[in-house]
């Protein structure tokens, strides 16, 4: 499909901010609501996007978004969701970061950290913290994803277990409404599983355009957790249910 340069803005903002809609679009594009469920009903055909009441939402399936495409997904909310997990991880403390471009924000306000110990499974974690020379960095072994950095499977798993540390800071590829964590991977799955059992203390970081999302294997539920760090408010269903298993929620400014 040749996308209009419209279709090609709106499919932008879908991959942007998860879901878009009818009414907000016409505005910004000055044309009408027709003209606009039309780009919708053509951009789903298509297989790009699926329609829900009121809009549209990125399309789900079995396969994640490519690396390099996610972490320009919302930078400037992964950046600030970063800045504030890092605030509530004090200096002399151990944790271990799994996959993610939102854990990979994390690291690189660990910079000034001093006598941390961070264990990962994440490359591109590792070559950030290698700038801090207060820093001892435990790289896991395993199997390398070439696309996106990840070392994943059984020995990254016994790699894990090796370790008891203070905080796990974990991304997720999908939040559900109902607060369960999921994700594409099975192998990087069972890697983030052992990463909450080894962690005493266990912190999300996602950005609100994974509510929108979905995927196949479930990680964990929030209830598991002890703090999510996202860029806007849950959904008030979550947020009671958050409220009930004592998991925090903190909103960065963004």
């Amino acid at each position: 499909m040749a996308l209009s340069f419209r279709q090609s803005e709106i499919l932008d903002i879908a991959r942007s901010e998860g879901r878009v809609v009818v009414e907000s679009l016409a505005e910004r594009f000055n044309v009408t609501l027709q003209t606009i469920r039309r780009d919708l009903t053509e951009l789903a055909d298509a297989g790009l996007l699926d329609r829900v009441h009121g809009g549209a939402v990125m399309r789900t399936g079995v396969s994640n978004i490519g690396y390099e495409e996610r972490r320009r997904m919302n930078d400037v909310a992964k950046a600030a969701i970063g800045r504030l997990c890092a605030q509530s991880i004090p200096n002399n403390s151990s944790m271990i970061l799994n996959l993610g471009t939102t854990t990979e924000a994390v690291a690189r306000e660990l910079l000034n950290h001093t006598n941390i110990t961070v264990v990962t499974n994440n490359i591109n974690v590792a070559n950030t913290l290698v700038g801090n020379d207060s820093c001892e960095i435990m790289v896991a072994g395993g199997a390398l994803r070439r696309s996106d950095g990840g070392l994943v499977g059984d020995l990254t798993s016994d790699f894990i277990g090796q370790f008891k540390v203070d905080y796990a800071i974990i991304g997720t590829s999908a939040l559900d409404g109902d607060g369960d964590l999921l994700d594409f991977d099975l192998p990087e799955v069972r890697v983030s599983r052992a990463i909450i059992r080894q962690s005493r203390k266990v912190f999300l970081v996602v950005d609100a355009s994974k509510l929108a999302r979905s995927a196949p294997v479930r990680l964990a539920s929030l209830a598991e957790l002890d703090a999510v760090f996202t860029d806007k408010p849950l959904p008030d269903d979550l947020m009671r249910r958050c409220e009930e298993w004592e998991t925090e929620v903190h909103v960065a400014s963004v």
